[in-house]
């Protein structure tokens, strides 16, 4: 972080082939914001010698369950701590109840949330993409139909309330993310214009 103050971060939460990682990567080129994915994260220190945390991340990602918050949240600070940046995307995070009961206790106090960006998509279209990028070789394991569907069960039964929690604070700002990149880009450019200030812009 570049100054004392706490950073702002904005959680970026929608089913798995939503396009999360896509239109973060679009936010970053425009927009003065690090992006910080949980799973990107998890999976970096899973591939780091020595990590204490490799066997027990491994086991999680491979059952599509999810890792425990304190290790998530552990990671996320040192990644905004070793930042130059202010103002965070954060992926994929939180997921669950226990997420969401951590963040609050481990984190509230050190960042301003801004919110979270949205994106709704049909769960036939996030399947479709999910299993291009497996067959495309993406790399990840996960990217398999069995391993999908835990993950979309996982979704809905333990993401979607944490979704309904915030927007009953009023603090969730959905994007329609079944289109292209592009058209989806222009309206999550409609939201961060709202959210952030202009010198955040690039």
């Amino acid at each position: 972080m570049s100054t004392d103050r706490n950073p702002f971060v904005l959680f970026v939460l929608g089913a798995p082939g939503s396009g999360k990682g896509t239109q973060c990567s679009k936010i970053v080129e425009k927009y003065r914001f690090s992006h910080l994915s949980a799973g990107d994260l998890l999976r970096l220190e899973l591939n780091t010698p020595g990590s204490p945390f490799e066997t027990l991340i491994e086991g999680h990602i491979k059952n599509g369950t999810i890792v425990p918050v304190e290790i998530t949240c552990k990671l996320l600070e040192r990644a905004m701590q070793n930042s130059d940046q202010d103002y965070f995307l954060i992926d994929g995070f939180p997921r669950n109840k226990d997420n969401l009961d951590g963040w609050e206790r481990e984190m509230r106090d050190k960042v301003n949330l801004l919110g979270v960006l949205f994106f709704d998509c049909k769960d036939d279209v996030c399947m479709k993409r999910c299993l291009s990028r497996g067959a495309a070789g993406s790399g990840r394991s996960d990217d398999n139909v069995e391993s999908l569907r835990k993950r979309f069960c996982t979704y809905r039964n333990d993401t979607m309330p944490i979704v309904e929690y915030y927007k009953q604070k009023k603090m969730v700002y959905v994007v329609d993310a079944s289109s292209s990149p592009n058209d989806v880009f222009e309206k999550v450019e409609e939201t961060m214009n709202t959210l952030v200030p202009k010198e955040i812009r690039k």
